[in-house]
């Protein structure tokens, strides 16, 4: 089997997002039989007399209730040519949030539009979340065609419609696809006679996957100090950690991150025994050929990149209730290092009605996308997120209760977000 590819789907209430992600489950035979027993006895429940494709995804009961999605549900199916990592996220402008979970390490995002209504409010945030997130591959799938029986001229009106939102923030040449999730036209089968295009699963089983990390500046964020102090390794001391990026080699000089301390790495260790070298994605453990004082926190590099900094400005997606408050007080996660930080007042904010930033006249709210500044108490290493997505992203967390209040991007101008 090929490379896998993580993929978000995305978009408004009803417009069919749990229905499509059942339709690829059930349509590539990855789903078990008592699961689809289970589906058709909830969907029967429900008065439907077929089975309700949605409800493979819709779990919680207070979904199945409302008939909406209001989490994150991860599903894994596969066919002959790729394997798929799935997040359908939610629709409601309430849950909004979710999706920036779902789509911060996705290589590409599918959004539904429903045919019959054309874009809408959460069809231009979602828009704007991918192209600030920098997803690789954004497709818009036209759904409900069936229930307009397929009508050349209203795709076209639709497509239109999403392909100046598209423009005004930044993404370049989606792909723009009608389908019929409920009856599965053109997502598995062929679709119909005026469309040239793909089916939507072979589009995705031919995405080139995401611009090779391993080529890209090595980035290693140090999780944990491994010194056992046994008889058997007395001066053993390595470094491990997950490799953010590009691949280091035995032999290799390396530079931790803020300390600014440099070294050769004299070995890797893996799960398994030494390595030669590791690349982007593996865990190991990297032992230097000087002891250097470098803790969690620190990000090895093999270049002077990365920055360290006492502030930076960033791009905040707000996800807490309370609004945000100038001067809050916070806690900054950036890799592997935590620290007190301090937020600056939004200096401008994302208009998802006009599609573009805005003079900020009161504090970010739930859903908001604002620009701030963050100073911090101790030097962190990041990058630029439109350089280095695993090294740029961070979260902002509230120090009394441990919850999560936004998503960070650092970058004074981040994303592809026109101005």
């Amino acid at each position: 089997m090929s490379d896998q590819l993580r993929l978000v789907v995305a978009g408004s209430v009803d417009d069919g997002k749990s229905t499509l992600v059942g339709r690829l489950l059930h349509d590539t035979k990855s789903i078990l039989a008592d699961q689809f027993e289970s589906t058709l006895r909830a969907s029967e429940g429900r008065g439907a007399t077929e089975i309700d494709l949605a409800l493979l995804t819709d779990g919680l009961r207070a979904e199945r209730e409302q008939g909406i999605t209001i989490d994150v549900a991860y599903r894994y199916f596969a066919t002959p040519a790729r394997s798929f990592v799935l997040a359908d996220t939610p629709g409601h402008v309430q849950y909004t949030r979710n999706t920036v979970t779902g789509a911060s390490t996705a290589d590409a995002a599918v959004v539904l539009v429903d045919v019959r209504g054309g874009v809408s409010v959460q069809t231009r945030r979602h828009a704007a979340v991918l192209a600030l997130l920098r997803v690789p591959h954004v497709i818009f799938a036209v759904n409900k065609m069936d229930a307009i029986d397929w009508s050349e001229q209203r795709f076209a009106e639709v497509a239109d419609q999403i392909r100046d939102v598209a423009a005004r923030v930044g993404l370049v040449s989606p792909a723009i696809v009608p389908i019929s999730a409920l009856t599965g036209a053109n997502v598995v089968a062929p679709g119909p006679d005026w469309y040239a295009g793909l089916p939507l699963l072979t589009l995705l089983e031919q995405l080139p996957a995401r611009p090779d990390e391993i080529d890209a500046p090595f980035r290693m964020p140090v999780q944990l100090v491994i010194r056992p102090r046994t008889a058997e390794h007395p001066d053993y001391r390595g470094l491990a950690g997950r490799v953010a990026s590009g691949t280091i080699a035995v032999g290799d000089s390396i530079t931790a991150h803020p300390s600014g301390a440099t070294s050769v790495v004299s070995a890797i260790d893996g799960p398994t025994g030494p390595l030669d070298r590791a690349s982007a994605g593996q865990s190991v453990t990297v032992r230097l050929a000087d002891e250097l004082d470098v803790a969690r926190g620190e990000v090895l590099t093999d270049d002077a990149g990365i920055a360290s900094s006492r502030a930076f400005d960033a791009v905040l997606t707000w996800l807490d209730e309370r609004p945000a408050k100038a001067r809050q007080r916070v806690l900054i996660k950036a890799g592997t290092k935590t620290t007190r930080g301090l937020l600056s007042a939004a200096t401008s904010t994302w208009d998802v009605d006009d599609l573009r930033w805005r003079e900020a006249r009161e504090d970010l709210h739930l859903n908001d996308i604002g620009r701030v500044n963050v100073q911090l108490a101790d030097p962190v290493a990041v990058d630029d997120y439109a350089d280095h997505r695993a090294t740029g992203a961070f979260l902002v967390i509230d120090p009394d209760s441990g919850a999560t209040l936004a998503a960070g991007l650092t970058g004074a101008d981040l994303g592809q977000l026109v101005h």
